[in-house]
């Protein structure tokens, strides 16, 4: 059954490079907005009467505030217009879940709105979440398809878990900090201080954790007030469209639908970000869509079929072969055998000998024929 939502697109979005996960102090600056601290305070305290946030208005706050003002306008004038795109669809996540709708902003900081942003710890997508989390949140990765990269699951997945979050510490605040630092690090830190209040728990965090709920207050606060500090979001050249998704029969790439049917790559890979190397797969008993816009669907259609033998052509006749389709969230346990040492093992199944050890608890590097180790493999090897 085709789904149908509204969508602005962004033709210039489809750079898969990810950006910086957070704001750099080198964001370019633009000229001063108009700044009154007492209005901004004012202005803070009605927010914290509205919403499920303590806010205390501290002066790292404050600073925050005016320094997002003065040096991100650049930046967020580009995130409005991304916004008017996802904030839907993470707001019907977080209804869904019960949470507040303030935390559509979260995305904000997170990965600057990109699905494809990856962090140097590897957290994923819209949302950033990590490998391990994606697995309890039963988002399936593997070769061709990363579903933190959905906008669409990923958000559902974040709305359930920062619920779980905040049935765990019953605090706002501290079901934030947790999405950032972890909920087990975030009990350790409430421990060791005695405070279960956030602003007097910074202290007690890292650097990044204790500045995280400051940036959010400070984004929220960026979004609901432009308009106050004469800020105007940025206009595009933007063609508002209904958008279909199409069930997929056979492997395809962005390549041969674009050929086809006379659609650009960059807006195939902004409405379908979670296709790693921009390739469709088929897979028996697990079915893939294709999101085009509506206007486009017709066309597909009716080309449907010239697509996927021209795709069958091309995969036939390649020399290379395309990369073999795995899980990734799947755990594995491998059995050792003669000849095996932890570098051949980890080679085979494309993870680190740290990561072998450190699932496995090994103090060294001996192994012995028979036992059982814990493997949560990146690849695996040719025959097995």
């Amino acid at each position: 059954m085709l789904t149908k939502i509204v969508l602005i697109f962004l033709f210039n979005y489809a750079n898969i490079e990810s950006p910086p996960t957070s704001f750099s102090a080198s964001s370019i600056k633009t000229n001063l907005v108009k700044i009154d601290k007492d209005s901004i305070r004012s202005r803070i305290e009605q927010i914290n009467s509205q919403t499920p946030f303590q806010i205390d208005y501290t002066p790292l706050l404050e600073e925050t505030i005016i320094n997002y003002l003065k040096n991100r306008q650049a930046t967020y004038l580009e995130l409005y217009s991304k916004a008017d795109y996802f904030f839907p669809i993470f707001e019907n996540a977080l209804q869904k879940y019960n949470v507040p709708l303030e935390l559509k902003y979260l995305p904000v900081i997170e990965s600057a709105l990109n699905p494809r942003a990856k962090s140097r710890v590897g957290a994923t997508g819209l949302w950033q979440i990590m490998f391990n989390t994606a697995k309890d949140l039963d988002l399936k990765v593997n070769s061709y398809v990363d579903e933190r990269m959905d906008p669409f699951k990923s958000s559902d997945a974040a709305a359930k878990y920062l619920s779980e979050l905040f049935e765990r510490f019953n605090d706002w605040n501290l079901a934030i900090a947790a999405y950032n630092y972890g909920p087990g690090n975030i009990r350790r830190a409430i421990k060791a201080s005695g405070y279960s209040n956030f602003w007097n728990l910074r202290g007690y965090l890292p650097k990044e954790t204790a500045n995280y709920v400051p940036s959010f207050i400070a984004t929220l606060y960026l979004f609901e007030y432009a308009h106050k500090h004469e800020i105007k979001k940025k206009k595009n050249e933007t063609i508002p469209a209904l958008t279909d998704s199409i069930p997929i029969k056979k492997m395809v790439s962005f390549t041969h639908i674009s050929e086809k049917i006379d659609i650009s790559i960059d807006t195939l890979n902004f409405l379908n970000p979670s296709y790693i190397h921009s390739i469709i797969p088929s897979v028996k008993n697990k079915q893939y869509y294709l999101t085009l816009p509506e206007t486009y669907t017709d066309i597909f259609t009716e080309k449907e079929v010239e697509i996927y033998n021209t795709a069958d052509l091309d995969y036939n006749s390649r020399e290379k072969p395309l990369p073999q389709l795995y899980e990734l969230n799947s755990r594995i346990v491998y059995r050792v055998v003669n000849g095996d040492f932890l570098g051949k093992i980890a080679r085979n199944y494309g993870v680190r000998v740290s990561d072998l050890k450190k699932w496995n608890k090994l103090k060294d590097d001996k192994l012995r024929i028979g036992k059982r180790l814990i493997i949560f493999p990146k690849k695996f090897p040719k025959k097995q």
